[in-house]
């Protein structure tokens, strides 16, 4: 099973709305919903999102990363927020593995208060990250676009459903990864990022070269999901597998500790652009099969957090 690289340019950032090849987005829809329905995974490229804006969110999350904890704890996720910094061994996206995940994240939306961002020892920390935010919000509404077509539903329906992206009523979010090199041992059982689907309707990944994340396609073991250049990655989430009853498919994913000493002393990051629909979007079955029960997505996006962070130390 291969995840398959799919060619956006004709849908890229770089295409003004409205000029669009309409025969070739039909084919790149259709493209998307064959990847989305066996894999779940699919690698874009030519999608418009300049390489210096990722490289700048990538080099500012670093240089906050390997701050002191006495440090990065002045900007850490309360526990009735989602936004912050999440502090290492703070998640277990596998609640079957015993022990936490081993990474680090920062957690950031364009409402946050930048009062609590990390302004005092990064300046540009917003800018940069309010940059990658808002572009990654058009891919990601293009994508949607595409997907729309793909289900054979309007072309404007899910873009609709994600209006308030980046504004009150919505929790879409930009997070920071990062893997911190493994100097001393790791626990029994531990992973950088257990085993897991992503929540919400889709993500868009981008990886720097270190690698690292595997996929598991139904009906098949565990594949890399080598980083390519140039590429961001796309999977579909749980709400959007419920949203088509099934139809389309979240795969699960993981990012393991390396086998080998000399790539376990490599940090690696990773960008992720988790995609939600506004807060009070009713999520039911689009073939109107009723397969699951209706659900706000905010609802939904709670429930699956309450499963997923370990209790607040105090």
């Amino acid at each position: 099973m291969v995840i398959p690289v799919i060619d956006f340019a004709a849908y890229s950032l770089s295409v003004p709305a409205g000029q669009e090849d309409v025969q070739k987005l039909r084919g790149i829809a259709d493209e998307l919903r064959k990847a989305f329905t066996t894999v779940g995974f699919v690698y874009l490229k030519n999608h418009g999102l300049p390489e210096n804006v990722i490289e700048n969110t990538f080099a500012i999350s670093k240089t906050f990363f390997e701050k002191p904890v006495e440090i990065k704890q002045k900007y850490e996720r309360p526990a009735d927020d989602n936004h912050g910094w999440v502090a290492l061994e703070r998640e277990n996206l596998n609640p079957e593995r015993p022990v936490a995940d081993l990474k680090e994240a920062y957690n950031m939306t364009l409402m946050d208060d930048q009062g609590t961002m990390p302004l005092d020892i990064l300046p540009d920390f917003y800018k940069v990250f309010k940059e990658m935010f808002s572009l990654s919000q058009e891919l990601g509404s293009r994508v949607l676009d595409l997907m729309s077509i793909g289900l054979d539903i309007d072309q404007t329906y899910l873009r609709q459903c994600h209006q308030r992206m980046g504004n009150s009523g919505n929790a879409t979010t930009l997070r920071s990864l990062y893997y911190p090199p493994i100097t001393k041992g790791v626990k029994p059982g531990q992973v950088r990022c257990g085993e897991h689907s992503d929540y919400g309707s889709i993500t868009l990944l981008f990886q720097d070269d270190i690698g690292g994340l595997e996929v598991k396609p139904t009906g098949f073991d565990y594949v890399p999901a080598s980083p390519i250049h140039g590429t961001v990655l796309v999977n579909l989430g749980d709400l959007m597998q419920r949203w088509t009853a099934d139809k389309l498919i979240a795969t699960k994913h993981r990012v393991l500790i390396p086998e080998k000493e000399v790539t376990q002393k490599k940090g690696r990051q990773s960008l992720a652009f988790f995609v939600q629909p506004d807060d009070d979007v009713m999520i039911k079955c689009l073939d109107g099969s009723g397969k699951y029960e209706e659900i706000s997505s905010i609802d939904y996006l709670n429930m699956r957090f309450a499963a997923t962070y370990l209790q607040q130390k105090t």
